[in-house]
């Protein structure tokens, strides 16, 4: 809920970056970043051995899992913080994360993390047949217990 409050903080300050010749960049909240930069470590030390193109499933309740799960969330509010900036911002963001090559390693994490065939487990093959579901055609419900 706080996070789409964020960006409004750095736009009473945008003024003051119109100034400078050189490309800009403006950091996202740097507690989010730190975290983010950690996690990003996290999972390439996982992750290293996986090339892309391959994907590793990763047992649910584990550490593994648990990490994973929390890199995705900080990707989920740093994404929220994007939607309420204001385009001007945006663009400063973006160049932030251009520079530190978050983005690529999130693209680079996601697809040694995606499934080739993301269907919903417990299928049985003459259902997989017909009206396969998928996690791209399903609800998914995400209720902490």
């Amino acid at each position: 809920r706080l996070m789409p409050e964020l960006p409004k903080f750095d736009d009473e300050d945008l003024k003051s970056y119109g100034d400078e010749e050189e490309e800009l960049a403006l950091s996202p909240p740097a507690a989010l970043m730190s975290v983010l930069a950690t996690q990003e470590l996290l999972l390439e030390n996982i992750l290293e051995c996986i090339p892309v193109g391959k994907f590793e499933v990763i047992q649910p309740l584990s550490d593994e899992f648990c990490l994973v799960l929390g890199y995705l969330l900080t990707w989920k509010l740093t994404l929220a913080f994007f939607k309420a900036a204001s385009s001007q911002l945006r663009v400063l963001y973006s160049q932030y994360l251009r520079r530190t090559k978050s983005l690529n390693k999130l693209l680079y994490h996601l697809f040694r993390l995606m499934p080739e065939n993301p269907v919903f487990p417990g299928q049985t093959s003459e259902v997989q047949n017909k009206d396969t579901k998928t996690f791209f055609t399903e609800e998914l419900h995400l209720d902490v217990k």
